[in-house]
């Protein structure tokens, strides 16, 4: 006999089967890979077998979370087929608890079980995506603009305490220092036998720091108390590193907490001296602006 509370899992189970169901059908269809597109395929019609067996033990139907559908969907589209699989293999990991619980009365969903563990053998297989194996030369671009920049922008603020001023040197000394990590980017992509192209390597670095100069430069060119920008600019800095640390733990499986708190820590280390010198800069040579 289902008890209600059961009978609510299994109907949840059911939504979710239906809507992944439709997920991995659209996803196909927007790949070019004819044999990846296959495996998509064969994922969806999975997870509809699944669907009608969550059927059979609650007897009804049960319409699809279009909510979920446009979400992931559009996340697969806009930041990678990577990234959206992954998050998507993560709600799943958490259905895992509740098949567990259905088990004792329907023994088949081991089965089910099981096909959730082959899907994610498939995806693996699957994911070779191009933007993912330039995430190291974004990573190398948007670590060194806020590590540089950021610091860089506390000194300037503290010693010339003109945000407009700030604003425009902090442009320039971005621009010049992305040009830099540009040329970094593509004798590092040169070098390693990695199977990067050194010129979009050096494309992508480059962007990755102007995106980040942009970002953090912003504020001193709409405000004009110099501590309103020093919170925002060390906000946005937070706010770039947990958006970018968190798309790259999810696609490629890392432990988010560590390397958000790694980044962060050196960033607002850096800013922290910085602010210092600043300080000592502005009493020391007496810089008024």
């Amino acid at each position: 006999m289902i008890s209600p509370e059961l009978k609510k899992t299994i109907l949840q189970a059911q939504k979710n089967e239906i809507s992944e169901n439709i997920i991995y059908s659209r996803l196909a269809g927007f790949l070019k890979d004819k044999d990846k597109a296959a495996i998509l395929q064969g994922i969806a019609g999975d997870e509809l077998a699944h669907y009608k067996f969550w059927q059979t033990l609650s007897g009804q139907e049960v319409g699809p979370d279009k909510f979920k559908i446009d979400f992931f969907v559009f996340i697969s589209r806009v930041f990678g087929l990577t990234f959206g699989l992954k998050l998507l293999e993560k709600g799943e990991d958490l259905a895992q608890d509740a098949y567990e619980k259905i088990k004792a009365v329907a023994p088949e969903v081991e089965k089910i079980i099981s096909d959730e563990g082959r899907h994610e053998n498939e995806l693996i297989d699957l994911i070779d995506e191009e933007r993912l194996k330039y995430a190291s030369s974004v990573v190398l671009g948007l670590n060194d603009a806020l590590v540089e920049l950021t610091g860089a922008l506390v000194g300037f603020t503290l010693a010339l305490q003109n945000t407009r001023l700030v604003g425009i040197v902090g442009l320039i000394t971005g621009i010049a220092a992305s040009m830099s990590m540009a040329a970094s980017g593509y004798l590092s992509a040169k070098q390693e036998d990695t199977g990067k192209d050194p010129v979009k390597a050096c494309v992508v670095t480059g962007s990755a720091y102007v995106v980040t100069v942009i970002l953090l430069i912003t504020p001193y060119l709409f405000f004009k108390n110099i501590f309103v920008c020093l919170g925002m600019v060390l906000a946005v800095a937070i706010s770039i590193i947990f958006v970018f640390t968190y798309y790259i733990s999810v696609a490629k499986e890392l432990d988010f907490k560590k390397r958000f708190l790694e980044m962060a820590g050196i960033s607002l280390g850096v800013a922290s001296i910085n602010f210092a010198i600043g300080l000592i800069i502005r009493k020391v040579f007496g810089i008024s602006v």
